[in-house]
């Protein structure tokens, strides 16, 4: 299950048609990263340049030169190197990259230094990831002065840099039916882990033995990777909302907060369950618990094409500040209270952000400084939750420590909504009766 070459062929293409004439657009592969010593981090392709190529390789750029005679889409790439592949597995080369990728013409990385100021010269405009990488700066100022020096009256250099995330990052928000379809995947696996690590949880195991459940539910259905650094807050950790340490042992009477999702085919899910690990919610839980399961149901259904971004975050602080205003956690009118921002002591975070090939996705969230509309193929998260700090003295000893929030992945439709992550317990009732007689 993967995206086909002809839709990254139509990505290359439309994203031609939105720069200017006469202009070249670079991207580079990224760079390994170490982790010590000589050891290297799992590679990792950018997103960007995976999203235009399907190629995974590292050592790599791309060129995008619209109306080019002899080809517009223009790829550096590694080699066929026979004692190369002996320690690092087999490399694409030129000739298949022409073959699988769709690519127009494919020259060895070796020689970029030589080509790449050919194809940049005579072209007034250059798009590329301006800042991003230093190293880069450097090399593409470097092709400039070579231009400079060139001998051919036409070989003038660019005379304006434009940033690409401009144009590529808008159309990545959109996503394409075999988008979703990657996505709906990391979903269900991701589902499978939450599931797993529900089922076996009990008062005496320590954090990282349910994160273990999730990182085996991923590897199995073929996710290499979590999508980002897997939450698994017990107790007063459910407070700290990027909690990752993992290490503390559950106990009697905590709530235990999973914020985990896999990346599956370079696109992530981000689902959040938070649940009792005795199996049972105390009455304080509960109400707490049912507070931000109702937010989060308002603000799925305020997910709507024509909706402003903020409509979901804006219908779950309503609920939020009006359930603790009833339990007595906040005191005076709800609308008041929402005026001053009062619920930012136990709501301190936006109810979701894009979610794609990166579990932050990209995309401006507001044009003109106005808050964005939702259109259909956007995917977002909807998480609203509570925190009510160990040490909050404004509340009473019974509520604190407690930690919820609950989320889940949404697409906007032609109609409203679609839930990607499903088949996880939710509700009060579902939580109880799947951790009294589990099922994975």
């Amino acid at each position: 299950m993967s995206i086909h070459k002809r839709e990254m062929q139509k990505r290359r293409k439309k994203l031609m048609t939105l720069m200017k004439a006469n202009s070249i657009a670079l991207l580079a592969a990224a760079s390994p990263k170490v982790r010590n010593n000589d050891a290297e981090y799992l590679y990792r392709q950018n997103s960007d340049f995976y999203y235009l190529t399907g190629f995974s390789e590292r050592d790599a750029v791309l060129a995008l030169i619209p109306g080019r005679k002899e080809g517009e889409v223009v790829l550096f790439c590694q080699e066929k190197d026979k004692q190369k592949e002996l320690w690092t597995g087999i490399i694409l080369g030129q000739k298949a990259a022409i073959d699988e990728l769709g690519v127009d013409e494919a020259f060895s990385i070796r020689n970029i230094d030589e080509v790449l100021p050919e194809l940049i010269a005579g072209r007034d405009h250059v798009y590329y990831a301006i800042g991003k990488s230093k190293k880069f700066d450097v090399r593409v100022m470097e092709w400039v002065k070579v231009i400079r020096n060139m001998p051919r009256f036409n070989a003038y250099p660019p005379s304006e840099f434009l940033l690409l995330d401009n144009l590529l990052h808008e159309l990545r928000l959109i996503k394409s039916p075999a988008e979703i379809k990657l996505m709906r995947h990391a979903a269900k696996i991701s589902a499978e882990g939450h599931k797993r690590a529900m089922a076996s949880c009990k008062p005496g195991l320590n954090e990282y033995e349910l994160e273990a459940q999730l990182l085996y539910a991923f590897a199995r259905n073929g996710s290499r990777a979590p999508a980002y650094a897997s939450i698994v807050g017990s107790g007063d950790n459910a407070c700290i909302l990027h909690y990752d340490s993992n290490k503390s042992e559950i106990k009697e009477g905590d709530l235990v907060l999973i914020d985990a999702g896999c990346e599956y085919e370079y696109y992530a899910s981000d689902i959040t369950r938070t649940f009792p690990a005795n199996g049972k919610f105390s009455a304080e839980q509960r109400a707490i618990y049912e507070i931000v399961l109702k937010a989060q149901k308002v603000a799925i259904e305020a997910v709507k094409p024509g909706a402003s971004w903020d409509a979901p975050h804006n219908a779950s602080v309503k609920v939020i500040t009006e359930g603790l205003v009833k339990l007595g956690l906040l005191k005076g009118r709800p609308t008041q209270l929402i005026k001053s921002e009062a619920y930012k002591d136990f709501y301190m975070h936006r109810v979701g952000h894009w979610l794609g090939m990166d579990v932050h996705d990209v995309g401006n969230y507001k044009i003109d400084d106005k808050w964005r509309l939702l259109e259909p193929g956007m995917v977002t998260t909807i998480e609203p939750g509570i925190y009510i700090a160990p040490d909050n003295a404004k509340v009473t000893k019974k509520w604190r420590g407690i930690g919820v929030r609950i989320e889940d992945d949404v697409l906007v439709t032609k109609t409203g909504y679609k839930v990607l992550s499903t088949g996880i317990p939710k509700t009060v009732q579902e939580i109880e009766s799947f951790m009294a007689n589990p099922v994975h």
